[in-house]
């Protein structure tokens, strides 16, 4: 049974997210007449429910443990319940509210539920659970997927009436109450797969269920509903003594925490969201639950609608032949009705003719049916929050839960705006956008692309925020400050650029000055190169968005300095791995002191010129400066051709030689297509080289090329059969262009061999 104390109490065990669970539990409800509702949640969080009424699912409360200002204080925990409009808790406080019932959560308080620092998550709760309750059911109903057995057996039930042909005109007959099957079948679970006592914070949540029970009864409330997980229903139907409970309950770990309202969204309540008490396909569940009848039909007019949308030619025929292939196939699997696969199968094979892609467009737009929940403004809030708001309107910025893009142009005072709170926000690890490179824009642009979504979880992050400031400026201010106090050299530049895009200028002076100080103790020379570019960068960035870039700039410059001094013995004998990646921080350097300029990028070049000629420098490294010298125009091709025949030369060791010849073309086949001087270095070289030695560096030269795409070694062969080609003529009388003088052929001398190769081929001589 599922009612106890004489008809007084009765237990309602549900799937947290269900449509038949739902719709169940409000017949149940309204049959009963409850005067207090009891449902599954943190105890704490009671005063939130006088706001049931003008919040907007799907919303989640969200429970949060501030941990003290400091990134090294510990953790700051939070947890969401996560409440959808056909989550059967969702309904039981709707009914509460509107017939006026007293209603109260009856779990264990979030206090304590984030002071747990293990086990899994029931609806946002920790929970150690021994095993799949669904899955004996499953088995001994002969299905392999417990998913599918409970919506066949649970959530299906009341839809039967809207299957049938005249489902308005027939009465309306109520599907009787499945909450005692329900209960005593979870008995049977427990008792077979968890004969012992439960995981102590489990039995301490159903003790904790069972004395809001007991309150409720002194209370001298007349009906009482508890709804709450199947799991928990067998353990509300026992009644140990009340001694015993409150022995569990005493001495639990507590934290201090705070409760509210936040919206929430349909993928977040995805199973694959990673949320422990999920479901597959919320958009198919909110449709099910708010269909008012033909859930089916009216499910593949949807699709129907939405191809046609994108240009498809679909019929109303389409969508009735869809309906009886749901049916045929429900039928040949033993379904009570067609469910979700049946419906993705029919629109896959009928409404998209087949189309795998067409189908899947359609189900990501329906499975999920992306939703943001709303909340009022009376839901308290931190200032942080408050304040982000206020940004958001006066931005023109809404947090939508589905992703866009965003083009800022910084010479605008809005795109400048806009920028600088995603950048603060990002400061407070709080990513409502995300910065998308853009290949074809140079450093430096006047645009910043970003793409921007509002995740629910984001909202807990804000909250976690708010321990730094009560607004968006000060709190990216404070948190800046934190993290420099603990950064290395490479970390601090990088904040230095962080700050000058979030505009956080008082933050930027801390920044640098902690720069100068490491920097001027710094005796590692790949630190400092690794921390170069970033302040480069962030000196440019300064001029596009008018802020001063003088410090910057001045940092930078002594950074550079110290890396010219010490570059030398930093790029003598490395490994093969370390030449790599010095190879690539040399190059993102000589990038940096070209932005800087002045007297630090000609000591760069002095240094380059000083790096050709020492020995022991990686091959990789070494051809890699004399490209840049190249490029530069600071070593003549001359000497170049000369040194680049001696790196490769029988003499040299294979390996860096083969490294040299790739760090001198850098692996980038398109810069030997387009840079003709380049390219006619290379081949004067090669044509210089004798039989034996072209068959040396052959190998080489193989293992470089191999790395270009097939469409750049193409093009590069295209381009080598021009070099040194004059303008072309076409001869009096012939059909093409005359190619003799260019291809150094003589075509009278050649007639006779072409007509004998043309004669042991078969072919005519014309």
């Amino acid at each position: 049974m599922n009612t106890t104390d004489s008809g007084r109490v009765r237990v309602l065990g549900v799937r947290h997210h269900g449509p038949g669970s739902a719709r169940a539990v409000r017949t149940e409800l309204e049959d009963f007449a409850p005067d207090a509702v009891l449902v599954e949640g943190p105890s704490d969080a009671d005063p939130l429910l006088s706001l049931v009424g003008g919040l907007e699912p799907p919303v989640a409360l969200l429970a949060h443990a501030p941990g003290a200002r400091g990134a090294r204080s510990g953790p700051r925990r939070s947890a969401f319940w996560p409440f959808a409009s056909f989550s059967p808790e969702w309904q039981a406080l709707l009914y509460a509210h509107e017939h006026g019932c007293d209603v109260r959560f009856c779990d264990l308080p979030a206090s304590v539920s984030l002071a747990v620092e293990d086990g899994g998550s029931d609806g946002g709760a920790p929970l150690a659970r021994p095993a799949d309750p669904l899955a004996e059911l499953a088995a001994a109903a002969g299905y392999d997927d417990a998913e599918r057995w409970w919506d066949d057996t649970i959530e299906h039930r009341g839809r039967e009436r809207d299957h049938l042909p005249n489902a308005r005109s027939a009465p309306a007959l109520a599907p009787p109450s499945p909450f005692a099957a329900i209960a005593e079948a979870m008995t049977e679970v427990r008792a077979r797969t968890a004969p012992g006592p439960p995981p102590l914070h489990e039995a301490r949540r159903e003790a904790h269920m069972r004395r809001a029970v007991r309150s409720a009864l002194r209370a001298g409330h007349a009906r009482i509903a508890v709804v709450c997980g199947a799991w928990h229903v067998p353990a509300l139907l026992q009644r140990p003594k009340a001694a015993e409970d409150a022995a569990l309950l005493r001495r639990m770990p507590r934290v201090a925490a705070e409760t509210t309202w936040i919206p929430w969204s349909h993928g977040r309540l995805s199973a694959s969201s990673g949320y422990g008490a999920g479901v597959r396909a919320p958009g198919w569940y909110h449709h099910l639950f708010s269909a008012p009848d033909r859930p089916l039909e009216r499910w593949l007019s949807e699709a129907a609608r939405l191809l046609r949308a994108e240009g498809e030619h679909v019929s109303t025929a389409h969508v009735i032949e869809g309906v009886r292939l749901c049916e045929a196939l429900a039928a040949l699997r033993g379904r009570p009705l067609p469910g979700l696969d049946e419906a993705g199968e029919a629109v896959a094979s009928v409404l998209c003719e087949g189309s795998a892609l067409k189908a899947e467009r359609v189900r990501a737009a329906m499975e999920t049916a992306e939703r943001l929940g709303r909340v009022p403004p009376s839901v308290p809030k931190v200032p942080l929050q408050k304040d982000l708001e206020a940004h958001q309107r006066r931005l023109r910025l809404r947090p939508d839960a589905e992703p866009r893009d965003l083009d800022l142009d910084l010479r605008e005072e809005n795109g400048r705006a806009r920028s600088a709170l995603l950048h603060r926000l990002r400061m407070l690890e709080v990513d409502w956008g995300v910065p998308v490179a853009d290949p074809v824009r140079v450093l430096g642009s006047f645009h910043e692309r970003w793409r921007v979504a509002w995740y629910p979880e984001l909202e807990a992050a804000v909250v976690d925020a708010s321990v730094w400031g009560s607004d968006v400026a000060s709190a990216a201010d404070a948190r800046t400050r934190d993290r420099a106090a603990h950064a290395d050299l490479t970390g601090l530049t990088t904040l230095a650029e962080h700050c000058l895009k979030a505009g956080l200028d008082s933050a930027l002076e801390a920044v640098l000055d902690r720069a100068s100080a490491r920097a001027a103790h710094a005796s590692d020379t790949a630190a400092l190169m690794d921390a170069v570019p970033p302040l480069a960068r962030a000196a440019r960035y300064g001029d596009v968005r008018g802020t001063a870039s003088a410090p910057l700039r001045r940092v930078a410059a002594m950074l550079l300095d110290r890396v010219c001094a010490g570059i030398g013995p930093a790029v003598t004998n490395l490994s093969e791995e370390a030449a790599e990646e010095m190879c690539g921080a040399v190059e993102a350097v000589h990038r940096s002191a070209v932005l800087i300029g002045g007297a630090s990028e000609r000591s760069w070049w002095d240094a380059l010129v000083r790096l050709s000629t020492r020995s022991g420098v990686p091959g990789l490294v070494a051809g890699r400066v004399h490209r840049l010298l190249r490029d530069g125009g600071r070593l003549g091709d001359g000497e170049l051709l000369r040194r680049l025949s001696r790196a490769a030369s029988r003499g040299s060791e294979p390996q860096r030689a083969a490294a040299w010849i790739a760090g001198f073309l850098g692996g980038e086949g398109q810069v030997l297509v387009h840079d003709e001087g380049l390219l006619r270095l290379v081949d004067t070289w090669l044509c210089a080289l004798d039989g034996e030695s072209f068959g040396a560096v052959l190998p080489l030269l193989r293992r470089t090329f191999g790395g270009f795409s097939n469409g750049e070694r193409r093009a590069i062969a295209r381009k080598v059969r021009t070099l040194g080609v004059g303008p072309r003529t076409a001869s009096p009388g012939s059909e093409g262009p005359e190619e003799s003088e260019a291809s150094g052929v003589d075509l009278d001398r050649a007639a006779g061999a072409v007509a004998t190769a043309a004669l042991l081929l078969g072919r005519e001589e014309g």
